[in-house]
């Protein structure tokens, strides 16, 4: 149903020139939906133009042509956004691949935590910013002794609970996460996909999950999409597009996920590109 609708992004284009010759298409006329409480993944080599598509979302960056809707409203039109900005900046929350440059290194965990709520000038619920902050910690598994410290004493899976506090603290109706396990180790990549698994679960916003990490979107996501060179090659329910992918892109993916026992597996699919 259309009501079930929350993003909706029509043939979504965007070019990076090089030089004067040199043109990369980043995102070349791309469509996808996400409907309410979904968890929809992107996934792709690096370089298929699955972080553009994540900025065009949050308007960090303007997509050259094609609409992206959120809640119905065209956010690639400036006079809409406007209209809505407050809510627009919000409901829609990312936490990045790279948490030591996402984080300002010169502010406190609680400071960070609070900042969307003072931009927005939003009144706390707990009563205070500090209590707001201790609140989020403890959502994504963290107690009060991290309050008064800063990014630079954190380990990576720690900062990145930092980040998902931070765009907790808006209670979005979408998050956006761009790669953000691969730069961590295998133990906390699988803590921190689990508490965002948790998470959803608990808070029922819609989630784009950005990854080139085949498993964890298996693990983790309800339907996927495949890019390839800016193109979405394949969309389809998670269970569908791994037992029947269709796209021989797809198909290659898929045959280089690492096998547990390679003298059982099946045939390398070697992927062409014609």
């Amino acid at each position: 149903m259309v009501d079930d609708i929350l993003l909706d992004v029509q043939h979504l284009s965007h070019y990076f020139k090089l030089d004067r010759h040199t043109v990369v298409k980043a995102a070349d006329d791309l469509s996808f939906q996400i409907r309410r409480g979904e968890i929809f993944g992107l996934v792709g080599e690096s370089g298929s133009g699955k972080s553009t598509v994540a900025h065009c979302i949050m308007n960090i960056c303007r997509p050259m042509a094609g609409k992206i809707l959120y809640k119905g409203i065209n956010i690639c039109d400036r006079r809409q956004f406007c209209k809505h900005k407050k809510m627009l900046q919000t409901s829609r929350q990312i936490v990045f691949q790279d948490s030591v440059s996402s984080l300002n290194a010169r502010m406190t965990i609680a400071d960070i935590i609070t900042e969307p709520m003072q931009i927005n000038h939003i009144k706390p619920k707990r009563g205070s910013l500090r209590n707001e902050a201790q609140f989020q910690l403890k959502c994504v598994g963290m107690d009060k002794s991290y309050l008064d410290k800063y990014p630079a004493g954190l380990s990576g899976g720690m900062r990145q609970r930092v980040a998902i506090a931070r765009a907790l603290s808006m209670e979005p109706g979408l998050l956006v996460a761009d790669e953000p396990v691969s730069s961590l180790d295998v133990l906390v990549q699988a803590q921190i996909i689990d508490l965002f698994k948790h998470l959803q679960a608990e808070h029922g916003f819609s989630f784009l999950f950005i990854s080139h990490d085949l498993s964890v979107v298996r693990y983790l996501c309800d339907r996927a999409g495949v890019m390839y060179k800016g193109k979405l090659v394949e969309e389809a329910p998670v269970k569908e597009l791994f037992e029947n992918p269709l796209h021989p892109y797809t198909k290659s993916l898929l045959s280089a996920i690492p096998i547990p026992c390679p003298a059982r597996g099946k045939a390398r699919v070697q992927w062409k590109n014609g």
